[in-house]
């Protein structure tokens, strides 16, 4: 049982993912785009979890973990480049 709920979990998630990848495609603003990938990124972390479940195994907390500090890092990032358009301030001003 928990197998079927499992997969039926990843099927909704990778559709879930698909309808993201289209919003960040064609997303009318750019903050649409970050939000949609910050989404993506969670949903990837849910992926993984569930495929844990399945498998029966920690073997994959590591990936989970970088997805998930590498999903902050470019959602800080890009919000930055939102509001100013830089990323990295030097200090030369």
């Amino acid at each position: 049982m928990l197998y079927t709920v499992a997969n039926i979990c990843l099927v909704l998630m990778a559709i879930s993912i698909a309808i993201l990848f289209i919003r960040v495609i064609i997303g009318p603003t750019l903050s649409d785009r970050v939000v949609a990938l910050d989404t993506i990124g969670i949903n990837l972390i849910g992926f993984i979890g569930i495929i844990m479940l399945i498998q029966n195994t920690l073997m994959y907390a590591e990936v989970i973990l970088v997805i998930a500090i590498l999903a902050f890092v470019g959602s800080i990032a890009l919000a930055k480049f939102i509001e100013g358009g830089v990323v990295i301030d030097r200090g030369d001003r």
